[in-house]
């Protein structure tokens, strides 16, 4: 799908959708526990229902209560759905969080599994886990943008770089504690995303299951085993790297009321709140995006309109193996609007204007972030601009183009011939 944006101003309420970093997170803690969980505020975008979907191949299963509803029956309930290899199939789609999370989780519930995905997820690096797999004797082959894991998952020490996704931590987080015997993550370099960290071991503390921290640098966890997940009934936050695109936008000049927002919240990408004042400020501005890179498309957006001033984004190499990548798709959806961003081999400097060009097509990349990032970009242009692949957005945030119309946006859709 096309949409084409016509400049205008945004003005009104807005509550951000809920976080699907800690969606996936309950939903999977749910799944795993022994009864009934009632999970409200989630939203239903592609990569929460790949969380889902895979759940029910572990032996789930979930039900919609209302628009915004789940019930969810843990595995307790059922078994793992094998396919004709013996071990369950998961098709993950384009969610690196469903992927890593599942592939230990599903070592320690069902002896392994066989992973599948869309876009470029098959493609994301796995070779932490598969360092340990080396070490603790699991099988592993991707072939063809197929993963197999078979073997048992045993408890002990598990060694990981800090500086890798903090999705490595999360899926030992959920696996370790239901083996026999006690276990031992460590950090060998220090950990980058340590918000995500937290907002794991917060979620699966709701559910009765506790991983401590040791204190120390680089950092230690310990988990107990024969830990079982409880069913519970909690609500998903609304999402803060969500709530970016939104202070981006108020900041380059809409008249938006952001509302909802937890400010105590596990939920690293809270430092948009704080990053926004400082690029509001004035000046040289330098944004150290390692523990929170999501934010990256929304901050670049705010900072191509800081007219006169400069702004430099510096640690974010992981964004090259996003959805795209990222630090290249945002630099070319910019200068194509009319901004000057440079691109450098871990960040952005971004030299701001007073207003962009506009009149063109821009490629979303196939990344939800930068469909949004345009958006906000737009509304800053002095013609219109398209944006081809608007429809990816539906990866995160199904409905922002009718929020971004709720607000006064002007779109045309035009789906693609073909």
């Amino acid at each position: 799908m096309n949409v084409t944006i016509q400049p205008s101003v945004l003005r009104g309420s807005i509550t951000p959708p809920p976080s699907k970093s800690q969606a996936h997170r309950l939903i999977m803690a749910a799944a795993l526990a022994e009864g009934e969980s009632i999970l409200s505020n989630v939203a239903f975008s592609q990569d929460i229902l790949a969380t889902l979907l895979c759940m029910e191949q572990l032996g789930a299963s979930w039900e919609k209560l209302d628009r915004s509803a789940i019930r969810v029956q843990g595995v307790s309930g059922g078994a793992p759905v094998g396919g004709g290899d013996g071990l369950p199939h998961f098709d993950c789609g384009e969610s690196g969080s469903t992927l890593r999370f599942l592939i230990p989780i599903a070592l320690a519930v069902a002896g392994g599994g066989v992973f599948t995905g869309r876009g470029r997820l098959m493609e994301r690096p796995q070779k932490p886990y598969f360092d340990l797999f080396d070490e603790k004797g699991i099988f592993y082959e991707l072939k063809d943008g197929v993963l197999t894991v078979r073997g048992t998952l045993v408890a002990g020490e598990y060694a990981l770089p800090g500086n890798v996704s903090s999705q490595f931590f999360t899926g030992l987080f959920y696996a370790l504690p239901l083996l026999d015997g006690d276990s031992v993550v460590r950090a060998t370099t220090a950990v980058e995303s340590g918000s995500y960290i937290a907002m794991t071991s917060e979620a699966l503390e709701q559910f009765g299951v506790t991983v401590s921290a040791q204190e120390g640098v680089p950092a230690c966890f310990r988990i107990q085993g024969n830990q079982r997940c409880r069913g519970t009934d909690c609500a998903v936050e609304a999402d803060w790297s969500q709530a970016g695109f939104y202070y981006a936008a108020r900041g380059v000049g809409n008249d938006i009321t952001i509302e909802g927002m937890n400010s105590a919240s596990s939920q690293g990408d809270r430092q948009i709140a704080a990053w926004a004042q400082d690029l509001g400020g004035g000046g040289t501005v330098t944004l150290d995006v390692k523990d929170c890179p999501d934010l990256v498309p929304p901050l670049a957006a705010y900072a191509a309109l800081r007219a006169g001033e400069t702004t430099h984004i510096v640690n974010a190499a992981r964004l090259r193996i996003k959805e795209s990548d990222r630090l290249a798709a945002v630099t070319a959806v910019l200068n194509e609007m009319g901004a000057q961003v440079e691109e450098l081999p871990d960040g952005l400097t971004v030299r701001g204007v007073a207003a962009l060009r506009g009149g063109v097509t821009v490629d979303a990349h196939n990344d939800h972030r930068i469909a949004m990032m345009a958006a906000v970009a737009a509304t800053r242009c002095e013609n219109p601009v398209t944006v081809a692949g608007a429809e990816c957005v539906k990866k995160s945030y199904p409905n922002f183009w009718e929020d971004y119309e709720a607000l006064g946006g002007v779109v045309t859709r035009e789906e693609e011939k073909g």
